[in-house]
């Protein structure tokens, strides 16, 4: 991609200058972006809609407020983590260490509330964790060259590892019952967690559309070498978004932790699969330069509400797995058609 074609996909405050660049060149930069968005948006909505109308003409319970309720609350969790995964692919980047981050977090959370450490504490302590985990990655794919794919399976297969260790293979039950905080409800009677994964989602959302530090990781994404030669710190960028990554992993296993009140090796085991359908399914491309935070949002309510109506028809965990796989095929192959369309139409 030339750093023309990168311009002209991001807003018009690139850091690459174009002092040639006329109006009508830009008009129909802003045309092509505008279209990208309302096909991704109408995709991912009409198969939302779908899914909501088969599963609601299939069982009565699908749409109550009780069931409506939990599908929220079951995508809390993959909701944190998908954010932090939307950042590295949006970057041109690729984490599978989350499915390892999330456990081990969890447990460290779990122990450490048993070893009577306040709770703030245990989080804040967690959430570093898997923020040095993150750092190890990024230095590994930026400084020593290493495939994200190769790095990221490997810390995975580490820290899932060290989560096991930690707790000799055993679930920790949490003794003190309030490091059950986030399945709380309050306001709206809302759980703790919906509401932390939606605040994260603004947050990030408003990020990426209107900081300096969000569009530099569309361009980093969309052409390494132009970000590079326009002043960049690209190894500096590329690795920040591996810790910001590991740190909402991390997030996700306290969630998961304080939901279940117990630490567990094998909790979120699923987040690399699940969050890489989301950012793909959400508009987000493995090859980088595109996604987004509420896109991510919607891709990782499609996923519940299918596992969620999959469920009340009492269809088996292995067909659901199965089924995620074909949704996630399917988001990549969309992905692809878009981006050769919006290519043709550029």
């Amino acid at each position: 991609m030339t750093i023309e074609t990168h311009e002209e996909h991001l807003s018009t405050s690139s850091p690459v200058p174009r002092p040639d660049a006329t109006s009508a060149e830009a008009a129909a930069g802003a045309a092509s972006r505008v279209r990208s968005h309302l096909i991704q948006s109408f995709g991912i909505a009409a198969f939302l809609i779908v899914l909501v109308l088969v599963f609601a003409s299939l069982t009565p319970r699908f749409l109550t407020g009780d069931n409506v309720e939990g599908i929220l609350t079951s995508i809390a969790f993959i909701g944190v983590v998908s954010l932090g995964q939307t950042l590295v692919v949006i970057a041109g980047g690729f984490d599978l260490s989350v499915a390892g981050v999330a456990p081990l977090s969890a447990v460290i959370f779990a122990s450490l509330v048993n070893s009577d450490m306040a709770i703030v504490l245990a989080i804040v302590a967690a959430v570093l964790v898997g923020g040095v985990v993150g750092a190890v990655n990024g230095i590994i794919v930026t400084w020593g060259g290493i495939n994200p794919l190769i790095t990221t399976l490997g810390t995975l297969s580490i820290a899932g590892g060290l989560a096991f260790t930690i707790v000799d293979g055993q679930s920790v039950p949490i003794d003190n019952v309030s490091a059950g905080f986030m399945a709380e409800t309050n306001l709206f009677w809302v759980p703790n967690q919906v509401w932390l994964a939606a605040t994260a989602t603004v947050v990030l959302a408003l990020v990426l559309r209107y900081t300096t530090y969000g569009r530099a990781l569309y361009a980093l994404g969309g052409n390494r070498e132009a970000s590079r030669l326009a002043g960049m710190r690209v190894d500096a960028l590329a690795t920040s978004t591996y810790v910001l990554s590991g740190s909402l992993a991390a997030l996700g296993g306290v969630i998961l932790a304080s939901q279940l009140l117990a630490g567990d090796g094998n909790l979120g085991s699923d987040a690399a699969l699940l969050s890489v359908a989301a950012v793909v399914l959400g508009g987000g491309s493995l090859l980088g330069g595109a996604g987004g935070a509420l896109g991510t949002a919607a891709g990782v309510l499609v996923l519940g509400v299918l596992a969620n109506g999959l469920t009340l028809m009492h269809v088996s965990t292995f067909y659901q797995q199965m089924a995620t796989g074909a949704v996630l095929l399917v988001a990549v192959g969309f992905s692809r058609v878009r981006a050769t369309a919006m290519r043709s139409i550029a």
